[in-house]
């Protein structure tokens, strides 16, 4: 008819919403933009990362600041509406169907204090935000390896960056933190004040509250000498074993990995690497080149010629280590004979279809937390091994001689998540849960119940073995 505007309304639990697509029936008071399947907006805002995933969200609505993370809290668990909290997306592993998906990507505040040497993040800021606003200042976060991943879910699931042997995990550095609350108030996390919240806050992800400011610690480092040095694969197992001998003397400012992998055939991949599968070597060093150099010497006498190598000084910021997707991840506590074995073999096996292994060397400032540091599990481990690849021998090979675990940002099955924790920490997780989240509203995520086993959405399973 001219001049009306046919009305659409859907039903969410058991509530009719939904005047033109908006859904303000359900969410009052909120400032920001709702999306109600068939919207224009709908399909792109709901999508996670991850191209397994395809979310159907009731609504998605866009938090424009913290008193609509409140109004979405408290809409959805008024409504008993399962509730999910999206940033980036990197972090998403559960899909939030049927329930309200909170996107907090437009709260990307990034304040530097210089003086202080600490940052103030909003829920979605990215590391590329962070990393440019502490460079003119010589500082540095604490960052990983994608400048695109977010902050806020990177460091509540522990974060582990190229820096962290020198300074620890991101959540080590974590100073106070905004929260929601699962009844809507909203709190300071801080040593001094809800310091149990504060504690599960540094490891325990998204399970206790919806954070809407970060604030934490910078670090004085500008350059570093870093990049990449590939070798033959041919080469393989005299370098696995001086890497093993190695990397138990560097100095916790050295951090490096180990990668059995094909490069590319691009034309930006080096002529003599191109289809080819090679050994790399990944070093980053919070040093001088030439002190770097000197602590490289025995490995790379080891490891003999290179094919390529583009090991130099460069900004912190500009540095582009990369990442190993993690389908097969495990922590080691050595690499024993029969690990470095497995590997040398796959390495030897041209029908392989192992895409890239990655040894990681951890320890440092990680193995040596402050007193109520937060629940990063298993600081003991000196490496872990991701396996790019389904099901194959070489995990099967590997995982009898692992730990067991896993580490919060690595993990993709929602199943395992206790298997990231000590069993003290996961104990001490639950009674916080139950103390701030006692109904389970924050589950659509890597969850971790609350003690009193009244989770409504389900409850995390796994074991550790240690």
């Amino acid at each position: 008819m001219s001049g009306q505007v046919a009305e659409r309304t859907q039903t969410i639990g058991g509530h009719i919403i939904g005047t033109r697509g908006e859904g303000r029936g359900l969410l009052s008071g909120f400032a920001g933009a709702v999306h109600l399947p068939g919207d224009a907006g709908y399909d792109e805002k709901r999508q996670a990362l991850y191209p397994g995933m395809d979310p159907r969200p009731a609504l998605v609505a866009e938090a424009a600041g913290a008193g609509d993370v409140r109004a979405a809290v408290l809409a959805a668990r008024e409504r008993g509406l399962p509730f999910a909290v999206q940033a980036t997306g990197h972090g998403t592993r559960v899909s939030p169907d049927g329930g309200l998906l909170l996107k907090t990507s437009g709260m990307s505040s990034v304040l530097v204090d210089p003086c202080r040497r600490i940052a103030r993040v909003g829920p979605g800021a990215v590391w590329a935000d962070v990393l440019a606003a502490a460079a003119p200042f010589g500082l540095a976060p604490l960052s990983g390896s994608a400048p695109g991943v977010g902050v806020t879910g990177y460091t509540l699931g522990g974060g582990l960056g190229w820096l962290s042997r020198a300074y620890g995990f991101a959540a080590d550095n974590v100073l106070r933190a905004q929260v929601v609350l699962a009844d809507g108030r909203e709190v300071t996390a801080a040593p001094d004040r809800h310091p149990d919240l504060f504690w599960a806050l540094r490891g325990g992800g998204g399970n206790f509250g919806v954070v809407t400011g970060l604030e934490f610690r910078l670090h004085p480092v500008s350059r570093v000498y870093a990049g990449a040095v590939h070798f033959p694969i041919e080469r393989a197992p005299e370098i696995l074993q001086a890497y093993r001998r190695w990397a138990a003397a560097v100095p916790s400012e050295l951090s490096s990995a180990l990668l059995l992998t094909r490069a590319g055939d691009g034309p930006d991949v080096p002529e003599a690497l191109r289809g080819r599968r090679v050994v790399t070597l990944k070093v980053m060093y919070a040093g001088d080149a030439e002190r770097a150099e000197r602590l490289l010497r025995p490995l790379r006498a080891a490891a003999g010629t290179p094919l390529a190598d583009d090991l130099r000084t460069v900004e912190y910021a500009q540095a582009r280590m990369g990442g190993t997707p993690a389908r097969h991840f495990d922590m080691y506590e050595d690499l024993t004979g029969p690990v470095l074995d497995a590997l040398a073999r796959d390495a030897a096996n041209p029908a392989s279809s192992v895409a890239t292994v990655e040894i990681r060397h951890w320890g440092g400032a990680m193995a040596d937390p402050a007193p109520e540091a937060g629940p990063v599990g298993h600081r003991s481990a000196s490496f872990s091994i991701i396996v790019d690849a389904p099901d194959t021998d070489l995990a099967g090979e590997l995982r009898p001689h692992g730990l067991g675990v896993s580490f919060l940002n690595f993990l993709a099955d929602p199943g395992k998540v206790a298997t990231a924790y000590t069993g003290e920490d996961l104990r001490r997780l639950a009674d916080v849960k139950r103390a701030y989240d006692p109904d389970n509203v924050f589950s659509v995520n890597l969850n971790i119940a609350p003690a009193s086993g009244r989770a409504r959405h389900g409850r995390s399973e796994g074991s550790v073995r240690r």
